[in-house]
């Protein structure tokens, strides 16, 4: 069955250049993952520092399986420094 997983960021706007690098490469990286369907990534409109992404997966597993990839990790820290906190994933399943 497919997921979405919604990735919430705070993104304060002396990083957001840095971020928008970190999250191409990291888009670059998920295009060539089995499973991966589709995503988006969307800026709130009445406060820019609220970046949300929506990804959708073929699986639950195959999410894990991104997840879990080193090269992912890698950038996701990356990230999570410059940003001085843990990003927030949440995974719902279609009814």
């Amino acid at each position: 069955m497919s997921v979405k997983i919604l990735i919430k960021r705070h993104v304060p706007e002396s990083v957001h250049h840095d971020l928008t690098n970190l999250l191409h490469r990291l888009r670059s990286l998920t295009l060539k993952q089995p499973g991966y369907i589709s995503g988006q990534t969307l800026q709130r409109m009445d406060d820019h520092t609220e970046v949300i992404v929506d990804s959708n997966w073929r699986s639950a597993e195959d999410w894990n399986n991104w997840f879990q990839n080193p090269e992912r990790i890698a950038i996701q820290a990356e990230i999570d420094e410059i940003l001085g906190q843990e990003t927030a994933y949440t995974m719902y399943e279609y009814l």
